[in-house]
């Protein structure tokens, strides 16, 4: 029989197929549509120490195979989310893993240790797409001293499982995953969007209130899978594949990268349930393949 379950550091998911953040909401969203518990998991909605409001609208756009969106990481807030929407989560039973947001080294240390303590979290996903605001707005992700120190600074706050979610927005991937690795991480999760922009050639001007959007759905997935198998051969820690993933298909690429797992994003804003179909089809695939494990449709090379 087929083993689907899949280990990222202590972390122990059921099956391979995560929800991303930010395509999902807190879960419960999707409750008319999808049993999440069902899921390997699902990674929560960008939460930060304070909430946010997000940036102006316009802030969805459709594009050719894709989707470019400015949100501007809008979310409730910590203290919101423990007390208001995590309850659900551990009620069902579902594997939660918390995407967080920070805009200093301080803020994600005192998110990740606000975090690393509370029944029901199972891990972290700490976005590194973030400006660091003591460094005139660098992104903490396009720097690999930046990318080690925050990190490091994780690691010291929790013993929780930590994933460093990539941004594909940098020359070498492989600079930053391997930061990545030296600071303390359990896992990559990759890739975040890139950066776009439409004009509205009508209002004769940029389409997103925010002019600049990220670029996510299937028109980056050539770029994703790059990144993955780039990554999943420098370093020795886990990669979670993200990035256009809308079939079981998709997910099998991935996994012949080198992925130990995937998440589902913008499919799910197209078709609510596109994450059981793949997890469906995945084990059909890995049945008529012979296959027994995950890990072992990784090319090797």
């Amino acid at each position: 029989m087929i083993d689907l379950k899949v280990k990222i550091g202590t972390l122990r998911l059921k099956n391979p197929v995560l929800l991303a953040s930010g395509t999902c909401g807190y879960g419960k969203e999707l409750s008319d549509f999808l049993d999440v518990s069902m899921l390997g998991g699902i990674v929560v909605k960008g939460i930060s120490l304070e909430p946010r409001k997000g940036n102006p609208p316009p802030r969805i756009c459709e594009t050719p195979c894709g989707l470019l969106n400015s949100i501007g990481l809008e979310n409730v807030g910590v203290e919101r989310f423990i007390r208001e929407k995590l309850p659900w989560l551990r009620d069902k039973g579902v594997t939660v893993i918390v995407n967080c947001l920070g805009n200093s080294i301080d803020e994600y240390k005192e998110l990740s240790g606000r975090l690393g303590n509370v029944d029901g979290i199972h891990a972290l996903e700490i976005n590194i797409s973030c400006p660091n605001v003591k460094k005139g707005g660098a992104l903490f992700g396009t720097d690999p001293e930046l990318t080690f120190k925050v990190t490091k600074a994780v690691r010291e706050e929790t013993d929780l499982p930590i994933i460093i979610k990539l941004s594909p927005n940098v020359t070498d991937i492989c600079e930053i995953a391997r930061a990545c690795q030296e600071g303390g991480a359990t896992a990559v999760s990759l890739i975040n969007t890139l950066l776009g922009m439409a004009i509205d050639i009508e209002r004769k001007r940029p389409f997103l209130g925010n002019i600049f959007g990220g670029l996510s759905g299937p028109a980056i997935k050539p770029v994703a899978l790059r990144m993955v198998w780039q990554v999943a051969r420098c370093v020795d820690i886990p990669v979670i594949g993200i990035g256009g993933i809308t079939s079981f298909k998709d997910a099998i690429e991935f996994f012949m990268a080198g992925a130990t797992a995937i998440q589902v994003g913008t499919a799910t804003l197209i078709d609510p349930t596109s994450s059981e179909k793949i997890l469906s089809g995945i084990i059909d695939f890995m049945k008529e393949n012979n296959y027994l494990k995950i890990a072992d449709m990784k090319i090797v090379d």
